[in-house]
């Protein structure tokens, strides 16, 4: 898949799967689950303040007779019931409303009716630039702090759970660093080189991973080619690991403000994709976020 427009293709293709959205109680989410049924993509279970919930139904003439819903008016509550109804079946992922980020993933994190799995929780992002053929993913720009080198390869293995949703058989994975060489005093590239090198004993498997790498030699063949570099990532990278929440956080926003981009993200290591948008995203953001949520799922029920 090339574009958000493919995936919302296969989204339709695929779904649909059922979402549970946590203190549904919020304008912009409701639109974009709404659009989202429309599409076929999803059903959903709306969790929250029912009042609310229907007011806010009502002025954008969502007809609520078309969703399951479940009156709930503590935040906590309704967080813990939304991931409830995935880790007992009855949905396949779930979805932040207007709650604090804080609190949903302690109600996913939660050792009785969570979605634990004892793998690290990682942010993917996906985005669709003007100019370029292929989608890109980055990771990790809102969780992980400050990674150390096997918190970096689940990192890896979880964007490459959501390429391979995406139908992409073998990402090729750019761990980003300031410079191409590897440089002791900067650990971060030697981290780099570690992550490639285990990749080629087999440790991270499913992706080719290559490391260290500027950002320009990552995704320019050009650039690859003055610098004199010859791996098969160079160029070519789908998946771009960031070295710490920081360089994702700016990498991520820069795509967002100054590449005027469509994207999507995802929270993925739960049992189920877990779809913490931003209120600063738009309502197409957050409709990308969904069908990358059904495809993700959809992955994760063929086993």
């Amino acid at each position: 898949m090339r574009n958000f427009e493919e995936v919302i293709k296969f989204a339709k293709e695929r779904g649909p799967k059922t979402i549970s959205v946590a203190c549904a109680q919020d304008k912009e989410v409701l639109m974009a689950v709404e659009m989202a049924r429309k599409e076929g993509i999803v059903d959903a279970i709306l969790v929250g303040d029912l009042e609310k919930i229907k007011e806010i139904a009502n002025e954008l003439s969502i007809d609520l007779n078309n969703y399951e819903t479940i009156d709930e008016k503590d935040l906590a509550l309704a967080s813990r019931k939304a991931v409830e109804l995935v880790s007992t079946g009855k949905a396949h992922m779930v979805m932040k409303g207007l709650v604090d980020t804080s609190i949903i993933l302690k109600a996913v994190l939660d050792k009785e009716v969570g979605l634990r799995t004892g793998n690290v929780l990682s942010h993917v992002a996906v985005f669709d630039l003007p100019g370029y053929d292929r989608l890109f993913f980055v990771t990790d720009a809102a969780m992980n702090l400050d990674p150390d080198v096997q918190t970096k390869k689940q990192i890896i293995e979880n964007a490459c759970q959501i390429a391979h949703a995406l139908d992409i058989s073998e990402p090729k994975v750019a761990v980003i660093c300031a410079k191409e060489k590897v440089n002791p005093k900067m650990p971060d590239t030697v981290d780099a080189k570690k992550l490639e090198e285990m990749n080629q004993r087999g440790e991270i498997k499913g992706c080719v991973v290559g490391g260290p790498f500027a950002l320009d030699n990552a995704v320019s063949i050009e650039a690859a080619k003055h610098k004199g570099i010859d791996h098969p990532v160079a160029g070519n990278a789908d998946i771009l690991l960031a070295p710490d929440i920081e360089a994702g956080n700016i990498l991520y926003k820069s795509m967002v403000f100054f590449g005027n981009s469509k994207n999507a993200g995802v929270i993925v290591g739960a049992k189920a994709p877990v779809i913490l948008t931003s209120r600063a995203d738009n309502e197409e953001t957050k409709l990308n976020s969904i069908a990358l949520g059904v495809l993700t799922a959809s992955k994760i029920i063929e086993g």
